[in-house]
């Protein structure tokens, strides 16, 4: 089962499974407030597994948790959160618009 998570140094969350890294989601701070997600990559050949929502998934939680908003530069981010409402409430509402969401 693949894993996912947060690297600081390399300023993205990692999915691995057993030790092999099969994507990330890239993220920057923006002030206190909030983070951008501006790219997010599955390894070729594991598209279409389910990874990259897990990625998107876990992202969101820990962002959530972090009591920030995101910025989802990422268009795979931006359609996570279209599909995924309940992940809405972390986008500003005035941002909203941007993002199609």
């Amino acid at each position: 089962m693949a894993e996912v998570t947060r690297n600081d140094e390399q300023h993205r969350y990692e999915l691995r499974q057993d030790g092999r890294l099969l994507g990330f989601a890239e993220f920057r701070a923006i002030g206190d407030l909030a983070v951008m997600l501006p790219h997010t990559e599955i390894e070729p050949g594991h598209e279409g597994e389910g990874l990259g929502g897990q990625l998107a998934r876990t992202a969101l939680e820990d962002i959530r948790t972090q009591g920030k908003l995101v910025v989802p530069m990422c268009p795979f981010i931006a359609g996570y959160i279209r599909k995924h409402p309940e992940y809405l409430d972390l986008v500003h509402p005035q941002q909203r618009g941007v993002f199609h969401l």
